[in-house]
This record gives structure tokens, sequence and C-alpha cells, in this order.
């Protein structure tokens, strides 16, 4: 089964990560060189995040992504 990949979608993949790991939003952003405004941002869907921000997110809470391109 596949989720539609959307901010809405990321946002709440982090902020559950991110609660089942025992982590404050405050101490995310700090762990990831990013401001709490963010990490509410991105765990709030904001479509318009910044993509690097986002991946260095992801890989502070160890969540991976894989993205594959249409078969030709």
């Amino acid at each position: 089964m596949t989720t539609e990949l959307t901010a809405e979608a990321i946002g709440n993949l982090v902020k559950n990560t991110r609660k089942n790991l025992g982590i404050n939003q405050k101490d995310l952003a700090l762990s990831a060189g990013t401001g709490l405004r963010f990490i509410i941002d991105l765990e709030g869907g904001k479509p318009t995040c910044q993509l690097g921000k986002v991946l260095t997110v992801l890989k502070t809470l160890g969540i991976t992504a894989q993205l594959i391109p249409p078969l030709s």
C-alpha cells in the first residue's frame, strides 16, 4: 500500500516519528540545525518548507526515502 506523497503526509510522518522517539520539537530543531518554527511548519504540512531542511530533519529522525523514476 502506498501513501500519496504530500506535505501533510510528510509532516505527519515527522511528527509521529518524533513522538515515538520521545523527542520534543525544540530538541529536534536543535539536533537538525533548524529553527523551532520550521519544525512546527513542517509537522503542520506547510507545502513551502525548504527541501534541504526537510531532508535534514528526515535524516536526523532516521527516516529514509526512496524515489523511483517512472519506467521508460
